[in-house]
């Protein structure tokens, strides 16, 4: 296979837009306006806090999520070149240096967040690389400086995050979710590269979903990232269109990544797709698959060789 061009301008965010209308697909996301009668001025009652309650403030304040603690595992090169996937402390490669044009935009989405440092990366549907992306995109920021990175296996139905990285899983979010003796921090995988952890997936339930959409769930993540605004958490969701927890995931991230491939995803897909990711803070595009000749656009594997996730 010849090697593929690199798209000219921007990310590879940014040039999805010259191929799909995501802004159409987008419409109505924003909420209405809603007018408040203005009829007697409201005078707000102000309360002095009781010593108790300053210092139980203060003590909130400063909490500060966990470090995790648990062995640290090797993570298998020999299974990352396999796979095709960025190599640490690699050579620079056409591959790493679109990641690292992705991550510069998602640092940038992210610092002008008020939702933290969350990020879901999904796709319509399977085969169109999202776990490839969300693998990649981990071990690209994982080489930034005073930054840790999370990367979630929360595609319950098919978790393959460990295995791709060789590691030996064991409870993950799932469990923690399902069980309140569990602490969440206890369940995270330590890697050999120091920046990068990995929470997996855990026992698979018929009630995924609903765990999800319990209030616990909010308490779980705060719990992984509250008072560390280096900590950046990816979680790698089922596709869109063939499970429900990607969309319940949308709610607690600031960035939405819909992974689309250009060979393979169609518009009809895309719209349903991103109709499901209204409650994440932002959604972009990230585009797989897709290489430009010089005579014009034509689809086919964007990396030397295929990749699906």
């Amino acid at each position: 296979m010849n090697k593929p061009k690199s798209l000219s301008g921007g990310s590879l965010i940014e040039r999805a837009t010259q191929i799909y209308d995501f802004s159409a697909a987008l419409s109505g996301r924003a909420a209405p306006v809603v007018e408040v009668p203005q009829d007697e001025p409201v005078v707000p009652m102000v309360q002095t806090p009781t010593p108790v309650a300053a210092a139980f403030e203060a003590v909130e304040a400063a909490w500060r999520a966990p470090d995790w603690t648990g062995p640290v595992q090797v993570i298998d090169r020999i299974a990352l070149v396999e796979g095709g996937y960025l190599l640490p402390d690699g050579p620079v490669t056409a591959m790493s240096e679109e990641f690292r044009l992705l991550k510069r935009d998602l640092l940038s989405e992210l610092a002008a967040s008020q939702r933290g440092n969350r990020v879901l990366i999904c796709s319509a549907q399977s085969g169109e690389g999202k776990s490839f992306c969300a693998i990649n995109l981990a071990l690209s920021l994982a080489a930034e400086k005073e930054r840790e990175i999370l990367l979630v296996d929360a595609d319950f139905g098919k978790p393959g995050i460990p295995d791709a990285l060789g590691l030996t899983a064991g409870p993950g979010l799932m469990d923690a979710l399902a069980d309140p003796a569990i602490a969440i921090e206890d369940c995270v995988l330590r890697t050999d590269i120091p920046a990068l952890s990995v929470l997996p997936a855990g026992q698979r339930s018929n009630n995924d979903t609903e765990f999800l959409a319990s209030a616990r769930t909010e308490v779980l993540f705060n719990r992984l990232t509250e008072g560390r605004p280096d900590r950046i958490v990816l979680f790698d969701s089922p596709p869109l269109l063939a499970a429900s927890p990607a969309a319940v995931l949308a709610s607690h991230v600031a960035v939405a990544l819909l992974v689309v491939r250009a060979d393979r995803t169609t518009e009809s897909a895309l719209r349903d797709a991103a109709s499901l990711l209204k409650g994440a803070g932002q959604v972009k595009l990230l585009l797989n698959g897709v290489r430009f000749s010089t005579g014009g656009r034509r689809f086919g594997s964007y990396y030397a060789k295929e990749h699906a996730g």
